[in-house]
This record gives structure tokens, sequence and C-alpha cells, in this order.
């Protein structure tokens, strides 16, 4: 059988473990497109290590897609891959086909208008259990996409949000409900997990 081409300009990576462990997946070089390097995403799923399994998943900002794939080779249950680049938007949908990833959902459009019209048809019952948010730096993406997951009832009480930034932790200035549980930094690239603890119910006053 032929071997499917790589999109001119494609880079590729590597799944480090689970079911598709060295399996390499392509992503073009788009402007602004950063894939979480090796030893960031081997951080990130270190910590969640117990976590991952049977998870449903929402990578707003999917870009190369390799948090969801690494997370669906570790056995999340289903992942939701939003791109605004519709080239890259493509190159996932063969790369998922490719790995016959079955879960993952990919839509070509912008994560914020998508989430501000609300996610009905794709949202679990009971919300997203981890969330990947690694938007392009220097557009103040991160602080109003999580006020929309809040909103939205994207979340249920112990769902992670995983945020890759330029800003440190205080700079962000989050909903309270966001409770920093690690961090990391490689450069200038801030990388934190957080547990969502709702207090009380959120509102849009």
């Amino acid at each position: 059988m032929k071997k499917p081409q790589a999109p001119a300009g494609a880079n590729q990576l590597r799944i480090i473990a689970g079911r598709w462990r060295s399996r390499r997946i392509r992503f073009l070089d788009a402007v602004g497109l950063r894939p979480t390097p090796d030893r960031v995403r081997e951080t990130l799923f270190n910590w969640l290590q117990f976590d991952v399994s049977g998870a449903h998943c929402l990578d707003a900002f999917a870009g190369s897609g390799a948090l969801s794939f690494e997370a669906l080779s570790r056995g999340a249950a289903s992942a939701l891959l939003i791109e605004r680049n519709a080239a890259q938007a493509d190159c996932l949908r063969r790369e998922a086909a490719t790995l016959q990833a079955e879960g993952c959902r990919i839509i070509n459009g912008d994560a914020q208008a998508l989430l501000s019209r609300g996610l009905a048809e794709h949202l679990p019952a009971t919300g997203f259990d981890l969330v990947f948010l690694d938007p392009p730096f220097n557009q103040g993406l991160v602080t109003p996409f999580c006020r929309l997951l809040e909103l939205q009832h994207c979340l249920h009480a112990g769902s992670q949000v995983y945020i890759e930034t330029e800003l440190g932790w205080q700079d962000l200035q989050l909903p309270p409900a966001f409770v920093l549980y690690r961090e990391t930094k490689a450069g200038v690239v801030h990388s934190f997990l957080t547990r969502y603890e709702p207090v009380d119910p959120p509102s849009a006053a």
C-alpha cells in the first residue's frame, strides 16, 4: 500500500507513549504554530498519568494536535480539536484518519467564537474532563477563554485545564475557580496545570 505523502511544508513530531507510541504525526509550517516540545509534553502527561484514561478532552487551539493525539494514545475517550487554520485542520483530519483515531472530532473555526455560541452538540454530558489551552501568544486569549469555559458550563468540579502562555501566573488573572496545581517553564513559555474548583455556580452577571 502506498504511504500517504506529507503535505508540502509539513513538519513531524513523535507521540511519546500509549498505543501509538513512537508514531509520528505531521503538521504544517504555519505562522504562529508552536507544537508543545516533547519534554514539556512528557512532563504534562506525567502530571496527568492517572487522569487521562476515559477522559473527554477539548483542544481549543489545536495546532499540531500533539496534545490531543497524545491523550488519545494514552486512553482518552474523546478529543474535540478546534483549529482556525483551514489547511492545518485538513492536516489534522488526515493524521486522525491515518491513526484510526476513534473519538477524535476536528472543527475548523475560531475557538472563542464557537464557544461564545455554545458547544452543546459537542459537549460531553458532564462537561470536559481535560482542556488544553495553547493559543497564539501576545493576543490575550487565555483569560477570556477560561471565563467562557465557565460561563458556558463546559467544565465540572475537578476538570483540569492545561495552559501554555508567555505570561506568569499572577499576570493571567484567571477566575478564582481555576486553581493552580502544577507549573513548569521552558525558555519564555510558562506551562500551568489547573483544577476547576467552583465555590458557587457561575453567573453571567
